[in-house]
């Protein structure tokens, strides 16, 4: 298992928009999700900064093609077209992320 994290700006004037959404996001993208090998997920909101962190635990061997999975699946497609333009990436983000990902420096269990 690895632990994996991420963090987004988070537009001001859709706050409450996300948080609706992901009050009852679709059985389909969280089929997917459970599908690509990833548990155990978790979105947390810091205000009034407006950072998204996502926090996960990947239990699968191939990170890169669950991913690839999950970003063909048209479900999942039409899901980031409804909360990307919630979402404000940072400059600094690597190529081809959207959500920056992170590196974890401590862990305790």
């Amino acid at each position: 298992m690895q632990r994996m994290g991420m963090v987004i700006g988070l537009e001001a004037d859709k706050i409450t928009e996300y948080k609706r959404l992901h009050a009852a996001v679709w059985p389909d993208v969280l089929d997917m999700i459970s599908k690509c090998n990833i548990r155990n997920y978790s979105i947390f909101l810091k205000e009034p900064e407006n950072l998204l962190f996502g926090y996960w635990e990947y239990h699968g061997t191939d990170f890169a093609a669950d991913t690839a999975q999950m970003a063909a699946d048209p479900k999942t497609q039409e899901w980031w077209a409804v909360c990307s333009p919630c979402q404000k990436p940072f400059d600094t983000r690597k190529d081809g992320e959207w959500w920056a990902m992170m590196e974890e420096v401590f862990h305790h269990d």
